[in-house]
């Protein structure tokens, strides 16, 4: 297996026959010039394959089998996993609210009613002033939630109360700090009656709300056919171990707020041992991934990028992905540009060498594309029936990799036909509503990954979904969510900023899948450099490609 869960490519056996051949034919007769070249090619195609451990990513159900076998095996006792838990949840929430504050804590009776029991025991050691209401509706708990009963009344806790049938609801203000430990994450239908009244009570006052592992109510994956307003609407979502896939769909920030993991001790050996295809980029994985830069390299070793971009009025895209593509590290860049953008680009970017359309205007004609690594296209291109036809020209010719973007996409969602023409393993880097042209309009995130996941699986390409967590889907069924990135970076120009620095990377030979991952956690890590220098608000685009620098320093 290499790179990023993807099997050894036909270039890769390419590699390794030429590798092959070399030894068994002619081992001592390299030149030193062959030796030097075969040498540096190795070196930087084998780092592009690392295999990189990320943050996983598993569904509800699986969750269950690692606590269970970490229970089984570490060996701890449940009881035990659970008050690690709270312990953990309570140290997190003294360090951001004060004790000036009511605590109410809502407990339901299972086992994400022992946690907010347990939490509710330790903030009353801390001196907090602690409100518990524990709803035992059907008389039975679960044994852990039990025991936590039993521990909260021998430490004298004073605000406890067991709901068993009738319930008043507590009125709520905004001095009061409301702990919903309702339901957990194992949650599969909608919730009704009592409690969906409790939790629309909570949402509608002025309380800050603190959900423990996941807000009640909201499933761990797919909601679309959950009842929203039977969702708890946190301001803090502490969860345990691994972050819910729910998380990272934007139709469900309202429900989550802001969120933190706390590592509770899960087994390391059963994380390993259990595959999913959901993954979380840490900076950690993206220092392994990044390719050396040799003391005695040139341009020469580093690719020739090809971009294709801008048209009358839109030659701004093309500057920004080619000043990205040459500060991601390509030794050499061609943009194809039509003539009226000549005196934009040589101006405010002289490291870039030109190539000009015949067209005054926008893109028509396809140069020859045999010199370059790797070829990027659609930053403001436009959609021109003959800027159609240039397209479909380069899908035909291409034999390196592609990435895809903007105009490019709208153009094949105009035209599906381009779409059995793309090599495999091109990137595509679509916003929301440019990926809906392509594959159909989607009710929710949810729907949209899904198919993105299965469109990239079907035609062997790379999916990157643009937004606040960026997913990467690769042609293997893996998904890899970035962990970078801010609100400011919704500015004119920043998807372009991207397309340049993955173009960049195709270049310097970066397999396509690593490719995709370092260049969207490096275009988020930079914009949050942008957005501390500059605030959210103030920034650009250009901000991010003038922050680039400092995005690899701290990945390296």
């Amino acid at each position: 297996m290499f790179g990023f869960g993807q099997r050894c490519s036909d270039s890769d056996n390419r590699f390794c026959a030429f590798l092959t051949i070399r030894r068994k034919t002619a081992p001592l007769r390299l030149s030193d010039e062959e030796l030097y070249y075969t040498f540096v090619f190795a070196i930087i195609h084998l780092y592009s394959l690392k295999v990189v451990v990320m943050i996983k990513i598993f569904t509800a159900e699986k969750v269950k089998d690692l606590d269970r076998y970490t229970i089984e095996n570490k060996p701890i006792a449940s009881i035990d996993l659970v008050e690690r838990a709270s312990t953990l949840f309570v140290q997190e929430f003294t360090r951001r609210f004060s004790k000036q504050c009511r605590i109410v804590v809502f407990a339901g009776f299972g086992n994400n009613g022992a946690d907010a029991l347990a939490v509710a025991r330790l903030l009353k050691d801390e001196s907090y002033k602690v409100i518990t209401y524990l709803f035992n509706t059907k008389q039975h708990l679960s044994p852990d939630c039990l025991e936590n009963k039993r521990r909260l009344i021998e430490a004298g806790a004073t605000g406890f109360n067991e709901v068993i049938s009738n319930f008043t609801l507590p009125e709520l203000t905004g001095n009061d700090i409301v702990i919903d430990g309702l339901f957990g994450s194992g949650l599969n239908k909608p919730i009704e009656g009592g409690f969906a009244k409790l939790i629309s009570h909570i949402n509608e006052s002025d309380a800050c709300v603190v959900s423990i592992d996941i807000p009640s109510g909201l499933f761990g994956e797919d909601n679309r056919k959950n009842n929203t307003e039977a969702i708890i609407r946190a301001s803090l979502t502490l969860t345990f171990s691994f972050p819910k896939l729910a998380f990272l769909l934007p139709e469900n920030e309202e429900f989550t707020g802001k969120w933190k993991v706390l590592d509770i001790g899960i087994h390391p050996d059963i994380i390993t041992k259990t595959k999913t295809p959901y993954n979380l980029i840490s900076e950690d994985d993206i220092c392994k991934t990044i390719l050396p830069r040799r003391k005695f390299g040139h341009k020469g070793l580093y690719g020739h990028a090809l971009l294709i971009a801008g048209s009358r009025g839109k030659m701004g895209a093309a500057l920004l992905a080619s000043r990205a593509c040459l500060r991601s590290g390509a030794g050499l860049l061609t943009t194809h540009i039509p003539p009226c953008g000549e005196l934009i680009l040589q101006t405010a970017s002289p490291e870039t060498m030109l190539s000009l359309d015949p067209h005054p205007g926008y893109y028509t004609t396809l140069p020859d594309v045999s010199p370059y690594s790797a070829i990027g296209i659609g930053p403001g291109l436009g959609q021109q029936p003959q800027t159609a036809a240039g397209l479909g020209d380069l899908l035909r010719k291409a034999r390196t990799h592609l990435v895809i973007d903007a105009d490019a996409l709208n153009i094949i969602a105009s035209d599906k036909n381009l779409m059995e023409l793309i090599p495999k393993r091109s990137i595509l880097t679509p916003h929301p509503k440019e990926f809906d042209r392509l594959a159909g309009e989607s009710d929710s995130g949810y729907e949209r990954l899904m198919k993105a996941q299965s469109l990239a699986r079907e035609q062997k390409l790379i999916f990157i979904l643009k937004g606040a967590y960026t997913a990467i889907c690769t042609p293997g069924g893996n998904i890899y969510f970035n962990s970078t990135g801010n609100p400011g970076m919704a500015t004119a120009g920043s998807g372009d900023v991207l397309t340049g620095i993955i173009l960049g990377l195709l270049a310097q030979g970066y397999e396509p899948e690593a490719a995709s991952v370092v260049s969207v956690f490096l275009h988020g890590a930079a914009g949050d450099h942008a957005a501390a220098t500059h605030s959210e608000e103030s920034m650009i685009a250009g901000d991010i490609i003038n922050s680039l620098g400092i995005a690899f320093k701290q990945v390296k």
